[in-house]
């Protein structure tokens, strides 16, 4: 879905972290780390590290290592550990995405993730028998 969105609409709605949420979301959605704070807080939260680290003048090796430790960090602190979020600063870091990354792919594809998990999981839901 999110692919195809991506083509309509000519804005990139897919990250491969992506990838990893939709096993949670749909595999295991009642796990507390697919849990919409969870996976919204801490796709939002790394992919501002992974931003606020690549402002900073130290190797790209460091500022990965550094994303990643930070993002994790603060989401266990939050309580909104998503592991799938801590690729984020990674590919932020390594593709040399800027700010706007988090408002026109991390928040709309999260937020239409959540939103698919949500319908996907109430068509999966038991319906009374009929006699």
């Amino acid at each position: 879905m999110l692919g195809w969105m991506n083509f309509s609409w000519h804005a990139a709605l897919v990250m491969a972290p992506f990838g990893a949420s939709c096993v949670l979301l749909f595999s295991l959605p009642h796990s507390p780390l697919a849990r919409p704070k969870n996976v919204l807080g801490g796709h939002l939260l790394a992919a501002c590290v992974g931003l606020a680290v690549s402002w900073l003048p130290l190797p790209v090796e460091l500022q990965m290592a550094l994303g990643v430790g930070v993002a994790i960090a603060l989401m266990q602190q939050l309580d909104i550990i998503h592991p799938p979020a801590g690729a984020n600063p990674l590919l932020i870091l390594m593709t040399g995405l800027d700010l706007p990354f988090l408002w026109q792919t991390v928040l709309p594809g999260t937020l239409l993730l959540i939103a698919l998990a949500y319908g996907f999981q109430w068509l999966r839901r038991p319906r009374p028998q009929t006699s």
